[in-house]
């Protein structure tokens, strides 16, 4: 059971996951979470950001940071919408071998935070 994020809506949140796949269906899962996964959740209200890497040392290979306005945005009902997987997102969950997805909420101190320039208003 996911604990209740709704109280974290003062700081900014973080989901952070990280995935190994079956090396036989890279080139596949690239193309799933660049063109489908990726594209959802960015385009979900609430999120602010979302980035991949690959791993050069150390494991899981791949790895996915989005920054959140709050946590309590993967509550809400938008979010909740992309839980129901379609098809290729049921294809590609059939070759993950390892999965770590954490949320965090942030913690820095007002006076050592520096706003990043993707969430200024211009």
């Amino acid at each position: 059971m996911v604990p209740s994020l709704s109280g974290q809506n003062a700081r900014r949140g973080l989901l952070l996951v990280m995935i190994e796949i079956d090396p036989a269906h890279e080139q596949e899962f690239t193309e799933w979470y660049n063109k489908e996964h990726l594209p959802e959740r960015v385009n979900c209200p609430g999120f602010l950001s979302g980035r991949r890497f690959e791993a050069i040392e150390g494991s899981p290979k791949y790895l996915a940071i989005y920054d959140l306005a709050s946590t309590a945005v993967l509550e809400s009902a938008a979010y909740r919408r992309l839980a129901a997987p379609s098809p290729w997102t049921k294809r590609i969950d059939g070759f993950i071998t390892r999965e770590i997805r954490n949320v965090y909420i942030d913690i820095t101190p007002e006076n050592l935070a520096r706003p990043s320039p993707l969430y200024e208003s211009s």
